[in-house]
């Protein structure tokens, strides 16, 4: 029986707990997970769907602030697990804990490693136009994902994946890396294989800002940041009106290489959409929302908005 604490808060940590909660061999001896957060208009706190999916289970569930604390590391030591598995969790393993398991602390980071080091590698790779992506098991190190390779699995981006379609089919990959990579490690043929260096690149932590468009961008780049912020932290830009300009939320948009005008130009606007000039070509923005609106297609959007040719988006409001 292996030993076994999970380590997980975000969404794609699941389809990989689940598969340890019901895989023959293997015994959850506790989850880890990130405290719980206020959400939602009331600020309540709520908890990880890690955290809801252990208790359901009876797996006995852990929320230190700092894992590094020697509070918490001694819990983790007290447990006596054989293997640790780390997803998504939100907090760097300090090399006590690392230390602990006999077997591994394993990652599972979603990217090709080297490339896309960090916290954001799904947003990254789409941006970056990469044709393929996939999930890493890795051991861990006490470097930000440097820790050698196990496996990797990959998959396809596809033309009209958006981050949160991709972010689910990884968190499914990850499940399945993690059935190849337990029995190697039992029978101790589990590979080690080194980074190399020369290609890391590294995908920072996003924030909403993150997801301003540039209309000086290309056509192929402002929708790959419109797909891979979807659906956080979400694409933007500014839209004029009488009282100022408004954040308008982007989800979807069709590009147009044979048209073009300036950066930011509505160049036509009815029931296909708007058409906004880009740095090259032109983009057909389909699926928005207005600040404080809802969601709605952009045809719905200019019967109540709108906007001629040659209105600009993208200007800031003024600072207050």
């Amino acid at each position: 029986m292996m030993r076994i604490i999970f380590m997980g808060t975000g969404d794609i940590g699941l389809p990989s707990f689940r598969f340890l909660l019901k895989t023959a061999g293997c015994e959850v001896l506790a989850v880890f997970t990130q405290p719980d957060k206020p959400a939602g208009r009331k600020l309540e706190l709520r908890p990880s769907e890690i955290k809801r999916v252990a208790l359901e289970s009876g797996v006995r569930v852990l929320q230190p602030i700092k894992l590094r604390a020697p509070e918490s590391v001694a819990e983790v030591a007290a447990l006596a697990p054989d293997l640790i598995v780390v997803v998504a969790y939100g907090q760097i393993l300090p090399k006590s804990v690392l230390q602990i398991p006999p077997l591994a602390c394993l990652n599972l980071h979603a990217s090709l490693l080297p490339r896309h080091r960090g916290a954001a590698p799904i947003q990254a790779a789409m941006e970056a136009g990469d044709a393929v992506t996939g999930i890493t098991v890795m051991y861990m190190a006490e470097g930000l994902d440097t820790g050698d390779i196990l496996l990797k699995k990959e998959t396809p981006i596809f033309r009209r994946d958006t981050g949160g379609v991709l972010h689910d089919r990884l968190g499914l990959l990850a499940a399945e890396a993690l059935a190849e990579a337990l029995p190697l490690l039992a029978a101790g043929r589990a590979p080690r294989i080194p980074q190399d260096e020369s290609l890391a690149t590294y995908a920072a932590k996003l924030t909403r800002e993150n997801g301003e468009i540039a209309w000086a961008d290309t056509a192929e780049k402002i929708d790959r940041r419109i797909r891979a912020m979807n659906p956080w932290p979400g694409a933007y830009t500014w839209f004029p009106t009488s009282e100022g300009a408004r954040k308008l939320k982007v989800f979807s948009c069709i590009r147009h290489r044979k048209e073009s005008g300036p950066p930011g130009a509505v160049l036509r606007a009815d029931r296909r959409g708007i058409l906004v000039g880009a740095g090259g070509g032109a983009v057909l923005l389909r699926d928005i929302q207005m600040e404080g609106k809802r969601r709605m297609t952009a045809g719905e959007f200019i019967q109540g908005h709108p906007a001629a040719a040659g209105t600009i988006l993208g200007h800031r409001p003024p600072a207050s």
